[in-house]
């Protein structure tokens, strides 16, 4: 997935770093988009109409990203792998939109039954704001599986905690900030909660001094430049974090933190204002922190 791992197991059962190893693989082999072998590769080489069976995993995060993005109006999509790489954040490594993918709406063109799906046009699937939250879950459970109780898990910066440290103590972890700018620091505990935090400062780059974000809006098919510089989101799932992050992200602070609002979504989004940060933080995160 280009980024690290880590584990903090209490009492760690036997077998766990060969589990961890084998959950990554497979959904490593699942959904990398890098991997020209894997299972989305193959699908977004697919022939326009043509069925493709997809593997249990791949369809979770396939039928949950397709609801993400009918809930956020297309904010979130899973589809919107050709607009990635033609900004220069995909597999292809192009550094500038050759030619514009002018789908209006990616995710619209993706149909789904019975374990398999299809493309109805010329777009790709591109899992890189849901997928690493899958694995933390997947990462769980398995670990559950093995009877662990008490761990923290982590992927790239989304985390997920059960049960307690040795001390009794939750796993309390502080949120991640966008370097440069001085906001408060949130600490959570993670206690059969996850974590995930979407930014602007992890994978960008800078062109004629303007900072190109690797989140792309699919509604005008540019990168993100509404100065929202992070989105953290607690949910029970850290793929539903990854991906609400990521939605609040392109919707902005506006838009995105009044739906996340709506949803009863733990939210803080750090807005760059006048040099400096601006947080914003929806009722049902304000609650936990009381």
């Amino acid at each position: 997935m280009g980024t690290s791992w880590s584990a903090r197991i209490v009492d760690a059962p036997s077998g766990c770093g060969a589990a961890i190893a084998d959950v990554l693989a497979s959904v490593i082999g699942e959904m990398s988009n890098w991997e020209a072998g894997s299972d989305i590769s193959r699908f977004n080489g697919s022939a326009i109409g043509a069925w493709v069976p997809l593997p249990p995993g791949m369809m979770t995060v396939l039928q949950a990203g397709l609801a993400m993005a009918r809930l956020s109006g297309g904010a979130f999509d899973p589809a919107v792998g050709r607009l990635v790489d033609s900004w220069g954040f995909g597999p292809s490594g192009a550094s500038a939109p050759a030619t514009r993918p002018n789908h209006p709406s990616p995710w619209t063109a993706i149909e789904i039954e019975h374990g398999r799906a299809r493309r109805l046009a010329d777009v790709t699937l591109d899992f890189s704001g849901i997928a690493k939250g899958f694995a933390v879950d997947a990462l769980a459970r398995r670990l559950r599986d093995l009877g662990a109780r008490h761990f923290l898990v982590e992927i790239g910066g989304e985390l997920r905690g059960d049960g307690v440290k040795p001390d009794g103590q939750p796993w309390w972890v502080d949120v991640e900030s966008p370097p440069g700018l001085a906001v408060p620091t949130l600490r959570v505990a993670l206690c059969g909660l996850s974590v995930a935090t979407s930014g602007d400062y992890r994978r960008f780059r800078l062109e004629g001094g303007a900072r190109l974000s690797h989140s792309i809006d699919p509604a005008s098919g540019m990168p993100v430049a509404n100065d929202v510089a992070s989105v953290t989101v607690l949910h029970d799932s850290a793929m539903m974090a990854d991906a609400w992050a990521t939605a609040i992200t392109v919707m902005g602070h506006e838009r995105g933190m009044a739906l996340a609002t709506r949803h009863g979504i733990a939210a803080r989004l750090i807005r760059r204002e006048g040099g400096g940060g601006q947080e914003y933080m929806t009722p049902a995160l304000a609650a936990m922190l009381d």
